[in-house]
């Protein structure tokens, strides 16, 4: 819950010519290979490190996260004037055509090749937070017998990540890595949960897959690089049958054996127990100079308890829970899960709440988003806990963020609670990697609860700025997620319950009421009214049930009937 740091925008003057130029090329889509046709690359997927490849100015190493397939990939870092050019000098065949394709992930990055004796070639993407494929084709002169193939990010831009080159062709005699063959059958696919609109499945991996494609009643529906998918937008009360295939440069492999499966009724997912407008409390598993409470002290106002925070744990990803019992004055833990027992039984949601202004947590890869969605899991089993809260203050990966709740779902089953609390510049676009982690899932999104503090001003969905601690700044604000894709019920405010709850942005009782009159029924609004009402508007949120505490629950006194008032 801390102030948000301003990120710089992105120069675009000094490249603009390269990028027109790049543009100009052509590239063609990469096809199944000739039968003859090997990839003269050598160490093409950077599995030996960096052999047969030479990087300027030490800007090349090897990671094994993130990887397009086998267990390593290049990260390539631009460094002032230096571009972070990696090469290889690729044996080839005259008077031939070859197809120079890569895989590329990160900054700016470019994929082209010199010395062919007839045209060089380039291609190049933005920066991109997924894999991209590159791929052009060159045809080398008379007497050429090799190439120098490279990648390259821009100045001033963040590192790219390359994996899988490949110079397809005829065989140059360089002894270049073996030619790729089509992927065998993936096997054990099963699925793994199922709510009202989606269903989720995994599967085992495929020797020589770098990616997968899901089909649903015999038409394909996704493609993925993991071992796992959840296939949204289903019928309630529907059977599918489900079956993947594995693939690489080469092709596809044959279609799995079909596993069949049925979404839940409407209205399953969720928890579907919950008010149809709620508010949310974060309680303090600390002593900071706010009232000291136990759970059982937390009004009846809230009907969701985010308990903060879990901790990061030695392991990539996963989490653990430590009651701060000296701190609060000798609250044990047997005590604590018999209040969230009795909170549950009075029809609250607990929720255990994952990041804050410290939170170190990281879902970065495939592995970490396991050991979340496990790590997570146990401890709703261990203290009774209804879901998650998702809280990161420094950062998330959208991929592997949704994978890891996806598999706590699909464990938790459809009354999970699922909430984030995303600072204002993370939902200012759709762009941003909180609000696409939100869209990514929202079939099993209970509620975003923004924080409208700690800021400074923002844009409005009106294109205007509009400084905080007003009801404009609510609404003009929470419209930008209502418009861009989430639903009235996935959105609530989110406000300091106090002036010494956050650092700025505190807001009176009466103005977070204003803004929740305007949003549902376009009344007590300020200069700013939304283009239409949204009655189902979640709520409202507050950092802390600790904060409101020490003004004398002033604010759940007032928000909270306020807010099961709304239409």
């Amino acid at each position: 819950m801390d102030p948000v740091r301003r990120r710089h925008l992105r120069r675009t003057g000094g490249w603009a010519g390269a990028v027109t130029a790049a543009l100009a090329l052509a590239v063609t889509a990469v096809g199944p290979a000739a039968a003859a046709d090997v990839n003269n690359a050598s160490n093409s997927g950077f599995e030996s490190g960096l052999s047969g490849w030479t990087c300027s100015a030490g800007s090349g190493t090897t990671v094994t996260s993130p990887v397009h397939g086998g267990s390593a990939a290049l990260k390539a870092t631009p460094s002032g004037q230096d571009n972070a050019r990696c090469t290889q000098t690729v044996a080839v065949v005259p008077n031939s055509t070859y197809t120079l394709g890569a895989w590329v992930q990160g900054g700016y990055a470019y994929l082209g090749v010199t010395g062919t004796g007839t045209t060089d070639v380039s291609t190049w993407t933005p920066d991109s937070s997924s894999w991209k494929q590159l791929s052009t084709t060159f045809t080398t002169g008379a007497s050429t017998t090799s190439v120098t193939v490279y990648t390259h990010g821009w100045y001033g831009q963040p590192a790219y990540y390359a994996d899988d080159i490949s110079v397809q062709g005829p065989d140059g005699g360089g002894g270049g890595d073996p030619e790729i063959t089509v992927p065998g059958v993936p096997a054990g696919l099963s699925t793994s949960g199922a709510t009202s609109s989606s269903v989720s499945l995994t599967w085992n991996a495929a020797s020589g897959a770098t990616g997968y494609t899901v089909y649903r009643d015999g038409t394909k529906v996704s493609a993925v690089t993991g071992t796992s998918a959840t296939v949204t937008g289903l019928t309630p009360s529907t059977s599918y049958s489900f079956q993947v295939a594995a693939a690489n440069s080469a092709g596809e492999s044959a279609k799995s054996a079909a596993v069949t499966a049925r979404t839940a009724a409407s209205g399953d997912s969720g928890g579907s127990d919950l008010p149809a407008h709620a508010v949310t409390g974060y309680w303090q598993n600390f002593n900071n100079g706010a009232t000291v409470q136990k759970i059982s002290d937390v009004p009846a106002a809230y009907d969701i308890i985010a308990v903060a925070f879990a901790d990061a744990t030695t392991t990539p990803g996963a989490v653990t829970f430590n009651l701060d019992s000296a701190g609060l004055n000798g609250y044990t833990v047997d005590q604590f899960k018999a209040d969230v027992a009795a909170k549950r039984a009075a029809g609250k949601k607990v929720i255990i709440s994952v990041g804050g202004e410290k939170g170190t947590v990281s879902v970065a890869d495939a592995t970490s988003a396991t050991n979340f969605a496990n790590s997570v899991y146990s401890l709703m089993q261990t203290y009774g806990f209804d879901g998650v809260d998702i809280d990161l203050e420094n950062g998330l990966n959208p991929t592997y963020m949704t994978q890891a709740l996806r598999a706590l779902s699909a464990k938790a089953g459809p009354d999970m609670i699922l909430t984030m609390a995303p600072q204002t510049i993370d939902m200012q676009s759709t762009s941003g990697s909180y609000f696409q982690t939100a869209l990514n899932v929202k079939d099993i999104l209970t509620v975003v609860n923004m924080q409208y503090y700690n800021s400074g001003s923002m844009l409005g969905c009106d294109g205007k700025v509009y400084s905080q601690g007003s009801v404009d700044f609510l609404t003009a604000l929470a419209c930008i997620q209502l418009e861009g894709g989430l639903a009235p019920s996935q959105v609530g405010l989110g406000v300091p319950a106090s002036t010494q709850g956050a650092g700025s942005g505190y807001v009176a009782p009466s103005v977070v009421n204003n803004a929740l009159d305007c949003l549902t029924r376009l009344t007590n609004c300020g200069s700013f009214k939304p283009s239409k009402a949204y009655p189902e508007l979640r709520g409202a949120m507050t950092w802390s049930t600790n904060w409101d505490a020490t003004a004398g629950n002033a604010w759940s006194s007032a928000v909270g009937p306020h807010v099961d008032a709304l239409p």
